[in-house]
């Protein structure tokens, strides 16, 4: 098995380097992709990292080092090991700071808060971990997990922009999803939960509807307080629940404003029974 690379080369230890050359940068991308690698316990792990990609190893648990790596923006673990326990840390992090904040104390300041992308696909995860200490997070990648309950969700950062947790099958029973107030600018990796019948994406920065097109159980649909400017495409959009839906909410986005806001989503939704807060005996 190849050694996996060090992220520095300092002349201070390296005999091979010249006294007059200056020293190197402090490294910033540590792609250790592809070694088999059990543990990091031979991998340096500067503070200067700010992406760290473990793609594809062995690894069953965190290295409590990267906690530490404040400069820390990417971090992936995908094709690994990693269970619930092994991901467990990510809360306790959590627990840390909410405690620390309690006694007066700030913890967040040497833990890896700032992180903007975590990619957790593909390892052996049942349940969502509690990411809350990442306030920038912008995505969060779950999906080829085994995870059984969408719980948790409701506590990623606001920022987020990309969301994936397709292809974890035992999803496929989930029939309420409640995903407001998230940052959410685009729907994705929802196809599979065909069982769906109530969808909240509320308070999100979604400028369209779709993926969602394929879903026939639908019946609550939430979408107001977001970016939508038109009702264009809305029934394609929603074509596999048009003869299903019951309630939409629309309201507070700019395509509610639209001329014949009410008859048109009574045209594509034959059996609504309310739009926003108005009911239809």
């Amino acid at each position: 098995m190849d050694h996996p690379p060090q992220p520095n080369d300092d002349p201070t230890t390296n005999p091979t380097a010249k006294e007059d050359e200056p020293p190197s940068p402090p490294p910033t991308v540590l792609d250790l992709t592809s070694f088999q690698l059990h543990d990091l316990d031979s991998v340096e792990l500067p503070p200067s990292l700010t992406e760290l990609d473990l793609t594809t190893n062995r690894l069953s648990s965190l290295d409590p080092r990267i906690g530490h790596l404040s400069n820390l923006k990417i971090l992936s673990f995908r094709q690994n090991l990693l269970t619930d326990a092994g991901v467990e840390p990510i809360s306790r992090m959590m627990s840390i700071i909410v405690h620390n904040v309690s006694l007066g104390n700030s913890a967040s300041s040497f833990l890896v808060v700032g992180c903007q992308e975590l990619v957790l696909r593909d390892n052996q995860i049942r349940k969502i971990p509690d990411v809350s200490i990442f306030k920038r997070l912008l995505v969060f990648d779950v999906s080829y997990n085994e995870i059984s309950t969408l719980n948790g969700l409701s506590a990623v950062s606001n920022t987020l922009k990309e969301l994936y947790v397709s292809k974890n099958e035992e999803c496929i029973a989930v029939e309420e999803l409640y995903l407001s107030h998230n940052g959410i600018s685009k729907m994705e990796g929802l196809s599979t939960l065909v069982n769906l019948r109530v969808l909240d994406v509320s308070a999100n920065k979604l400028t369209a509807v779709n993926g969602i097109e394929n879903l026939n159980k639908l019946e609550d649909l939430w979408l107001n307080d977001n970016q939508i400017s038109s009702l264009e495409g809305l029934s394609e959009a929603v074509a596999g629940s048009r003869e299903k839906l019951t309630t939409i909410y629309l309201e507070h986005n700019p395509c509610a404003k639209s001329p014949n806001y009410i008859t048109t989503l009574r045209q594509i939704f034959p059996k609504i029974e309310q739009i926003d807060s108005e009911v239809f005996a």
